[in-house]
């Protein structure tokens, strides 16, 4: 469903401001509600939907005091992280953390919802990352994906490769000099276990830097090299993304591969199990490929393209595992034929046991890439689900593993257009439109986005069904596909050396402190602190704490 036309509070209020000349001397902006049914309204609404222990000032004292005396006691742990899991939210932007843990609530029932939290949320250490990539302001997922991933900036639209190689030069992504190593490769050579796990096409942009070098992300098989107008004849030599991830060392070694993507795999003149045909000119069946990989003696592969296949494999005695669920991108969890395809959930929980046969530890990365894929297309409320369901994911990861010796890290690629705005009271429906822009008395939702394909002239919005998960929530300027945010997006950490990730930094920064917390790739060099202590370091602050409750005592006085 698409709306017809802008929320518009924002709009409306830069029209009026250049209608009255918006200078500090000839426009003032005035945060004050003079509407006494809203105030009456906002007063009911906070009886319903909030406890009233909120309204005591004792509350807010009491809540601020437990929180910093957890912080005060909080542990940094220090030793080698054994065990490495990254989660990447594709497009989760802070925005869309706030709507989603409010959404949670919501569908929970919960009163109070602004105050939940989702999973990761919890975890003790926080930072913000830079996105931009080396030519663009505003990152798209490969060249992301390079920074996060390799920990080197590139070019947008290039995956694996530096700042050298331009948009489809092939000859320069050739280049050893250009090329960057993948983490998955840093782990491997340390011993490590190592999956991929995605709800998107595993050849996509966002797992495709986990062990591709490519100068454009769209050449994820041969016919997409093929049919790329702007790629010059020579490039159509080179391996594609797909042939990449069979062929080449890093690809290879991966223990987990699972997402969608089938048809970049096997030829266009056959179909798959779901009657979709396969994409590639060249004749090869990568997937029978895959299974005829010369691995170590003993080795056992399983190949499953459903969730009943996925929950029959024996995650003790499997070695290799490749899940690949869709013939291209899976679908939406609201939207999914739940017996057909397995959760990302299941997804990561099924990896995690296959990786953790290995005594040196393993190295596994997630994508929700839904969450983006929603936002492109204006679709909130999908896009905010999706974002519970990694949140999910991340909580079984935490319940399956130990802080003691596994490291997980999570984390954005980069941002969305979508905003939460207005003056909505406690309570209000996250997908609703409970606000009314003065100007035209009509209703405005409390999400929206700068850009997008749902762009119409204003209207009165009472009448959508904003609950409906396909429902394209408002845009400002009509394009046909929602772009990404240039903002910096949250870090969230916990394990072994997770206080690394405090603080603001380049997007690239992130492997390189998973480097260094697991002892693996470039990290493995530097000098290790803390080495005789290998166990959690308790960090109490005794005096600071006393002090503290002195001084919370004089403000109650």
């Amino acid at each position: 469903m698409r709306p017809h036309g802008v929320p518009c509070a924002f709009a409306l209020s830069i029209a009026t401001a250049l209608l009255l000349g918006a200078t500090t001397d000839g426009f003032e902006i005035r945060h004050t509600d003079n509407n006494a049914e809203h105030i009456a309204a906002r007063r009911r609404a906070s009886n319903e939907n909030i406890s009233p222990d909120e309204n005591n000032k004792q509350f807010w004292y009491d809540a601020g005091n437990n929180l910093l005396r957890k912080k005060l006691n909080s542990e940094r742990q220090y030793g080698v992280a054994k065990n490495v899991i990254f989660f990447i939210g594709d497009g989760m932007s802070i925005a869309t953390l706030a709507s989603a843990r409010i959404y949670m609530g919501q569908k929970q029932n919960n009163t109070g919802s602004e105050k939940e939290m989702l999973s990761f949320e919890k975890f003790p250490f926080t930072g913000l990352s830079k996105t931009y990539c080396v030519d663009s302001q505003v990152a798209d997922s490969a060249c992301s994906a390079t920074a996060y991933l390799t920990g080197v900036k590139g070019n947008i639209e290039t995956i694996g490769v530096s700042g050298a190689v331009s948009n489809r030069d092939c000859l320069a992504s050739n280049e050893p000099a250009n090329q960057a190593v993948s983490s998955m490769r840093w782990a491997q050579r340390a011993g490590k276990r190592t999956g991929v796990v995605s709800n998107m096409r595993v050849t996509h942009a966002t797992p495709a830097g986990a062990y591709a070098n490519v100068a454009q992300r769209n050449w994820e098989c041969d016919d997409d090299v093929f049919i790329d107008e702007l790629a010059d004849k020579s490039c159509t030599t080179q391996p594609d993304i797909a042939r990449q991830l069979i062929e080449r060392e890093t690809g290879q070694n991966l223990n987990v591969v699972m997402g969608g993507g089938r048809a970049k795999f096997f030829p266009n003149t056959e179909k798959d199990q779901q009657n979709f045909n396969g994409q590639r000119r060249d004749g090869r069946d990568l997937i029978k490929e895959w299974l005829n990989i010369n691995r170590t003696s003993g080795a056992s592969s399983a190949y499953v393209t459903d969730r009943s296949q996925l929950k029959s494999v024996n995650t003790s005695e499997t070695d290799y595992l490749l899940g690949l669920f869709a013939s291209s991108h899976m679908s939406y969890n609201l939207l999914a034929n739940k017996s057909q395809e397995p959760t990302l959930v299941e997804m990561t929980e099924a990896a995690i046991e296959v990786l953790s046969k290995g005594d040196a530890g393993y190295y596994l990365f997630v994508e929700g890439g839904l969450i983006d894929w929603a936002h492109h297309s204006n679709m909130a409320q999908l896009a905010l689900d999706e974002a519970v369901m990694l949140s999910k994911a991340v909580g079984r990861a935490a319940e399956l593993t130990s802080r003691e010796d596994t490291l997980i890290v999570v984390t954005s690629d980069h941002s969305h257009t979508m905003t939460i705005n207005g003056y909505p009271h406690r309570g209000s429906d996250i997908l609703g439109h409970p606000m009314i822009a003065l100007p035209d008395q009509m209703p405005y939702s409390t999400l929206s986005y700068a850009n997008g394909p749902s762009y119409k002239a204003r209207y009165n919005l009472s009448n959508d069904k904003t609950d409906d998960p396909q429902y394209e929530f408002p845009s400002m300027v009509n394009l046909t596909w929602e772009t990404h945010g240039g903002d910096d997006v949250a870090v969230f950490a916990s394990g072994p050396w997770a206080h690394l990730f405090v603080g603001n930094y380049e997007q690239n920064y992130i492997p390189h402190a998973i480097s260094y917390a697991a002892q693996m790739g470039p990290g493995a060099e530097l000098e290790r602190k803390h080495v005789a202590d290998s166990s959690s370091v308790k960090i109490l602050v005794s005096s600071s704490l006393a002090v503290f409750t002195a001084l919370v005592a004089l403000l109650l006085r």
